[in-house]
């Protein structure tokens, strides 16, 4: 009988390019497994949001039956439609450039043509729990890349608080100090300024949109894909 698994997985990169980490919450009926890892050196958000997937597929021991959720259109689109399309075309783009990250795309496709995936995407940062599991997990990869203990943030001062902000934890639980949209605690691992790489400003994009605002996608530093060319 073919086992049916259940995959979140999720990139992280502090600046684009920078150091990064990777993610994966793999569950098996009960049996939950996690996943992390990262690079030192300078990597990009899209080669650790694919390199999630192909070390959690790496990690089961039998053919199964895959639902992996990722946030990222990029993997998802990519392994569903791009992919074969480069490669009848030799690995080349229809532009006929060579494909960006090919070395990671192949080690997906080989991974995937091993088991039965379907893939699913998710919102990231919406409050979805596994997916916000996964985010943590590319975080502490991350961190251990970097050799970074974990340790909990410092309250930033009062006063410098956006005032939707909520109050540091008792305990201490090193997560952002910010809320979410609907108001509850955000469960995403605090950066050095006590916010994670969502709420805190200088981490967003901050291109001018159209409107004259300043864009509020978060990239971990640089651009985001719309504002980048």
């Amino acid at each position: 009988m073919t086992s049916r698994v259940e995959i979140w997985t999720d990139g992280a990169c502090s600046g684009n390019p920078g150091p990064g980490g990777w993610g994966a919450l793999l569950r098996y009926g009960e049996v939950e497994k996690e996943l992390c890892g990262g690079e030192a050196t300078p990597t990009t958000n899209n080669r650790m949001e694919l390199t999630a997937p192909i070390r959690a597929l790496a990690a089961l021991t039998r053919t199964s039956v895959v639902d992996l959720h990722t946030d990222s259109t990029y993997v998802r689109n990519g392994i569903m439609s791009w992919v074969a399309k480069w490669k009848r075309n030799g690995w080349r783009t229809a532009a006929g450039e060579p494909v960006k990250n090919e070395d990671l795309w192949r080690e997906l496709d080989a991974a995937v043509g091993r088991h039965e995936v379907v893939w699913h995407w998710v919102k990231g940062h919406a409050g979805h729990v596994e997916n916000e599991r996964a985010d943590r997990l590319a975080a502490k990869g991350l961190r251990e890349a970097l050799g970074v203990a974990e340790k909990p943030a410092a309250p930033r001062p009062a006063a410098s608080r956006p005032a939707s902000t909520r109050p540091a934890s008792p305990g201490g639980d090193g997560l952002c100090q910010s809320t979410t949209k609907s108001g509850k605690p955000c469960p995403i691992a605090a950066r050095p300024s006590g916010l994670c790489h969502v709420h805190d400003p200088a981490v967003l994009c901050g291109a001018p949109t159209k409107r004259g605002t300043p864009c509020g996608v978060a990239t971990g530093g640089g651009r985001c894909a719309v504002h980048r060319s």
